[in-house]
This record gives structure tokens, sequence and C-alpha cells, in this order.
């Protein structure tokens, strides 16, 4: 009952049974015929083991040559940084040109920009974060006066971006590096539900 309600692992409540196993065998009272021809790998065997193997193991750099070389279209890069999706966009009516955040992963499958290129798994169905906008006076009428983005946390699982019809006009950055890229009033309210975990 002392080991059912204590808070020891498996692999404790085992070493102290083998710890009782020893102490028993050296006070003779350990009866060798109870496990015949059955090989015993003790869980200080076991700890040895793993000492061993944590001692031979080398890390892999987090520097990678996406970095070395500052080459923001590749996903191989600031390897322990979230990374975020920038995408160049055009608003035809006019003739403007910037970047974008779309950290929402679906999005891109909506707007037929990556097709079956990227696949992610999109938290919940709320958005986490509204951006609003106007439009332009020249491009304003009635009915459209501005809208809104909606923007959705997302865990990338595969991608292939090199084969889209998006070509170089997509980024993949940290959070303190979208400054480089989105214009300041945007970048304020976008920065207001970022979160860099």
């Amino acid at each position: 009952i002392e080991l059912e309600k204590s808070q020891y692992s498996d692999h404790e409540i085992r070493k102290l049974e083998e710890e009782e196993q020893v102490r028993r065998r050296k006070e003779s009272m350990y009866d060798d015929d109870e496990a015949p021809g059955k090989t015993v790998i003790m869980a200080q065997d076991l700890e040895d083991k793993w000492e061993q193997k944590l001692l031979r193991f080398e890390a892999a750099p987090r520097i990678t040559d996406a970095d070395r070389n500052n080459n923001r279209t590749s996903l191989n890069r600031k390897l322990d940084s979230n990374l975020m999706l920038l995408v160049k966009q055009k608003i035809v009516a006019v003739g403007l040109c910037s970047y974008v955040l779309l950290s929402v992963f679906f999005l891109l499958h909506c707007w037929g920009l990556a097709g079956d290129h990227i696949q992610a798994k999109t938290l919940g169905n709320a958005p986490y974060g509204i951006y609003k906008y106007k439009f332009p006076r020249a491009i304003r009428t009635e009915d459209n006066v501005g809208a809104k983005v909606f923007f959705f946390k997302a865990f990338l699982q595969s991608s292939d971006l090199s084969q889209t019809e998006l070509k170089k006009d997509y980024l993949w950055v940290t959070k303190d590096e979208l400054g480089d890229y989105l214009k300041s009033e945007y970048l304020k309210k976008v920065n207001q539900f970022l979160l860099d975990l």
C-alpha cells in the first residue's frame, strides 16, 4: 500500500525491489532457483547504460546554413524560435504591394496560394486575433469600406512552398523580424495578439 500511494515512478519502484532482492541474496534468504535460466537486467544497469548513451550524445548545431546565409525563405532556420509565414500580396485595385502576416495556414488553402503544398493543424475554430482596416478612399465603395483579417493559431505539419505560385514572395520570420517587412501601424496591431512562445 505504501508503494501504491507513493509518488515513485515505475522505474524507481523496480529499483527499490531489486535492491531488496540483492539485500536478501546477501543474507542468504533468497532462493536462486526462483528464476532459473532467466537473464536479469537490473535497473541500475539500465541507468548506467543510459548514462553512457548520454555521454556519447552530441547535439546538432542550432545555427544552420539558412541562418548563415540569411535565407528567410527556408523553414530550416532559427530552430529555437517560432517562425511565421509572411506572404507578399498585391492589392489589385490600388497597385500596392506589401507583406501580410499569414499565421493562419489554412487561409493559404482558401486563397489557393499553396494548394496541397502545405499542411497545418489549426487549433480551434475561433480566431485568436482580428485586424480591421479601411480601404484607401480611391477604392472604397458604399458596400466595401474596409476589411477584417482573422488570425488562427496553427501548427505546420509539412510544407513545400518551392513548387507553389508564391515563388520568392514568401518569408519565414521570427516575431522580432516582422518589423523589417510589415508597416508600423499593421505591426503595432498584430503585436497585440502575437505570442512568441
